[in-house]
């Protein structure tokens, strides 16, 4: 990656120093990668960190729903006092662009998560809306559907079911989320940097499953290979989880008035424009600048099983080690 974009640097911050270390060492050959332990509550460490910086990837968050229900302090210090030091720093280094990286459950939120995601993304349209100078940053977000195969992703959890040989733990047989891959979220964030014209938010089209459709899946693709049969693990029935949604929202009817349709996204324009510059919104592969149904898991046909299995192997997903 760092090669195909001609990266001169690439400065990476990350309070936990286990991961930083295997970063290190994954990118040892990148001598224009470089490590730093630092965390978002600490503004002027940022501020120090971002001088030179063209372009900054913001990712930083508390993401599990029931932890930030328990710890709703701490989900208030990093997503969102965590991205008014963020936008303070950037805007005193004067870097080009910064991407805030958002989530589905931001949308109509029922959660502490969902919640400080929300105000985190009205932080940064707030932050290009009120920036008085010419030149400064261009700040926009993106906002994903769940990642499979992420660090804590659905899917980590069912493997490790089906290692023990069960049982699979599922909420409810009738929930509904978007998926994308890794590298689609990694697009989505590379697309969103080079889109970015100021205080929008990119939304990935992503395909729809449901929940009990990944764990039959899963358990007849995985449980040989963890020489268990797959007739014998069980699905569990749990209940739905303080704050969980049956379904995900990725745009609400508020933001259909304002939101325009690209070929691989959809982009919502700021509710509040830059009173300060004029922007520009302009965008390759327009479809519509008109966008009348909200968009959501609960309303869109989720893939056949055969299609998820498709979709699984192709991202890697369906082996008994995670690549992730």
């Amino acid at each position: 990656m760092l090669e195909v974009h001609d990266v001169g640097e690439l400065v990476a911050l990350d309070n936990n120093e286990s991961k930083l270390f295997m970063l290190e060492e994954q990118f040892a050959r990148n001598a224009q990668a470089r490590f730093f332990l630092a965390d978002v509550r600490d503004g002027a460490k940022l501020s120090r960190q971002m001088r030179g910086i063209d372009l900054v990837f913001h990712t930083a968050a508390f993401k599990h729903v029931l932890a930030c229900e328990k710890s709703p302090f701490e989900a208030v210090q990093t997503n969102i006092l965590g991205v008014q030091n963020l936008i303070q720093a950037a805007t005193e280094q004067n870097v080009g662009r910064v991407i805030f990286t958002s989530s589905d459950k931001a949308v109509n939120p029922t959660n502490v998560m969902g919640t400080s995601k929300l105000m985190g993304g009205r932080l940064m349209t707030a932050a290009n809306s009120n920036l008085r100078q010419q030149q400064g940053p261009i700040f926009s977000s993106t906002r994903f559907g769940n990642v499979l195969g992420s660090s804590g992703s659905v899917v980590s959890v069912f493997r490790d079911q089906i290692r023990k040989g069960g049982p699979i733990t599922l909420t409810d047989p009738g929930m509904t989320r978007f998926v994308m891959s890794i590298p689609e979220a990694v697009l989505l964030v590379l697309d969103s940097a080079d889109y970015a014209c100021g205080g929008e938010v990119f939304i990935t089209k992503m395909p729809v499953i449901r929940i009990v459709d990944l764990a039959r899946v899963m358990i007849r693709e995985l449980a040989g290979q963890f020489g268990h049969d797959p007739e014998r693990i069980e699905i569990k029935t749990i209940g739905v989880k303080p704050g969980e949604k049956m379904y995900e929202e990725l745009l609400n009817d508020e933001e259909t008035r304002r939101t325009w349709e690209l070929e691989s996204y959809f982009v919502t324009l700021p509710a509040f424009k830059n009173i300060y510059r004029d922007i520009h919104y302009e965008y390759a592969g327009i479809v519509s600048r008109e966008v009348k149904d909200p968009y959501h898991s609960g309303r869109e046909n989720p893939l056949s099983e055969a299609e998820l299995t498709d979709f699984l192997r192709r991202n890697g997903l369906l082996e008994a080690i995670s690549a992730v």
